[in-house]
């Protein structure tokens, strides 16, 4: 429960984050504050379409799963540069023929609904992960599992024990790394089966509910508004201070701003490089940077008769003001990157073989038939910085003869339509699953079935309908080649063939900078391998 003393309408503001938040700025009174166990953060969350682990798949969603749902391996927030640690399961060991990973346990950790976490829980939950076949389960099914097999091949021995055969040999570190990944979640089987309708293997339940062993329970969820958290007070990895964490969607940055500089909120984490200047140095405020994995790019739909043609895709990659976002609207909060894989991952590419050249696309357009320019919609989600980068293109398109109009929407409509193939030109961003290549190898360079009937919306080249056989054979070379020297430079090799062919426009990759109240310490928004962990955050 909230405490007695904690204002009323600072609670109404709390509770209420439907409400217009131009109104809402002007309803707020002089100065608020947040009780000293609760947590409050302001972050765009309309992107969230569910909360089950087996199909969460947007950035605010892992959020939300990293706090609720523990993993058999994990990270330590508070030093992620340890990279993959034990997480439920206490240790494990590998074959010799490097296909057989065996668990043991952790003992003595509980589910929220008291319930042990069980091997045969661990089994169940990848399982189900993989039957269910939502967007992520590409995660593990590239290891062989299929709805058939999976029993099988992902199998409790007993209580402590967990047997998880892959199809062939894969580097360790890859193996571990997708079990990091939100859909490797390990959810309370009994808890979840309790409230199975139609064998959906309690989907449906878990979509609006959680049935974790993490440091947070589910008390409400509000799509578009926002959810609330309640601690687990027998979290295994000790202590957590935070009695609730109360995730709040305001998408405006100045109303962020606003909120925090008023002390309704805690943490800000949609700042725009202009508000991240006007809180920097005011007494009570603090803004933290952080290099993320987050890359922001615009691609083009290979089913487009015009977008599809080579010289029309390289013209696209001249057509983005690269420096000129970075240094102004962008500033501070993106630089400038053009490979797939963002900086500090294994095979990291340097290079940044594209700038603004309108003449040099035109050429191209006009060596592609298309000289007279064309008309083009771009899509993109209703957030601040994407639409003005939509509305640069836009700019830029135009000196080239391409006429853009924009279509904006919530989160989950835009990815809705990107999904299903039914766009020209989308921009948006992509984060990595896990902190090995293959993560984003495997959704820009990879397609291993381009019709539409066979949904691979995972991947990102499928998306696109970017039909890529010799591509896709070498992204599937690089995730078994298990010299790490050789990897290295055989993802630096997708990579560039990628920047000169590939009907994607990489422009970004993100630097977080996150705005909060000064007596809020530990928060980490993970890095470049991990989403944002509260449990580990104190006043």
């Amino acid at each position: 429960m909230l405490k007695p003393n904690f204002p009323l309408r600072a609670m109404q503001r709390l509770m209420g984050a439907g409400a217009v938040a131009l109104g809402l700025a002007f309803a707020l009174p002089t100065m608020a504050a947040t009780p000293p166990n609760i947590l409050v953060i302001a972050n765009r969350i309309d992107d969230i379409t569910s909360l089950d682990p087996a199909e969460i798949f947007e950035f605010a969603g892992g959020d939300f799963a990293r706090n609720v749902y523990d993993r058999l391996v994990m990270f330590d927030p508070r030093d992620l540069s340890k990279g993959y640690v034990p997480g439920l399961a206490a240790s494990w060991t590998v074959s010799a023929d490097g296909k057989t990973f065996t668990f043991k346990m952790r003992k003595g950790v509980k589910f929220h609904s008291g319930n042990p976490v069980r091997a045969q829980d661990a089994a169940f939950s990848l399982q189900r992960a993989v039957i269910l076949k939502k967007t992520p389960s590409f995660i593990l099914t590239q290891f062989g599992f299929t709805p058939e097999n999976v029993k099988e091949k992902i199998r409790a021995v007993d209580d402590e024990t967990l047997v998880l055969e892959t199809d062939k040999k894969y580097a360790t570190s890859f193996v571990l790394n997708c079990l990091t990944a939100t859909i490797g979640g390990i959810v309370d089987e009994k808890e979840v089966m309790a409230h199975e309708q139609n064998g959906d293997l309690g989907h449906e339940w878990l979509k609006t509910n959680s049935a974790g062993s993490g440091a947070f329970r589910l008390v409400n969820w509000k799509p578009n508004e926002s959810y609330i958290l309640e601690r687990n007070d027998n979290y295994w990895r000790g202590k957590v201070a935070m009695k609730r964490v109360i995730v709040r969607h305001i998408a405006e940055s100045a109303t962020q701003r606003l909120l925090l500089e008023k002390g309704d909120v805690d943490i800000a984490r949609n700042l725009s490089p202009e508000d991240i200047a006007a809180i920097s140095g005011k007494p009570g405020l603090a803004v933290d940077s952080d290099l993320r994995g987050r890359i922001m790019y615009f691609s083009l739909s290979q089913k487009d008769p015009i977008l599809s043609k080579p010289k029309v895709r390289e013209a696209f990659k001249y057509l983005a003001d690269y420096e000129g976002m970075a240094n102004s609207f962008l500033k501070g909060q993106y630089i400038v990157h053009q490979a797939f894989l963002p900086l500090t991952y294994m095979g990291e590419l340097k290079d940044k073989p594209y700038k603004l050249d309108i003449a040099k696309a035109k050429a191209l357009l006009a060596e592609a038939g298309h000289g007279d320019g064309f008309e083009v919609e771009i899509i993109v989600r209703t957030a601040q910085e994407r639409i003005e980068i939509a509305q640069s293109l836009q700019n830029t398109f135009a000196k080239a003869g391409i006429k853009a109009t924009i279509k904006t929407g919530t989160g989950k409509q835009i990815l809705g339509q990107y999904r299903s193939r039914k766009f020209q030109v989308y921009v948006g961003a992509w984060g990595p699953d896990y902190p090995d290549p293959h993560t984003n190898a495997d959704t820009f360079a990879h397609n291993p079935d381009n019709r539409d009937e066979a949904k691979l919306t995972g991947k990102l080249a499928w998306r696109v309908a970017w039909d890529i056989p010799e591509m896709t054979k070498k992204t599937e070379a690089a995730v078994q080649e298990t010299d790490r020297d050789k990897r290295a430079a055989m993802y630096v090799e997708i990579q560039k063939e990628h920047q000169r062919t590939s009907p994607f426009v990489i422009m970004f990759q993100k630097i977080e900078q996150t705005g909060r109240r000064d007596n809020v310490k530990g928060f980490v928004t993970g890095s470049a391998i991990s989403s944002a962990y509260y449990w580990t955050v104190t006043k």
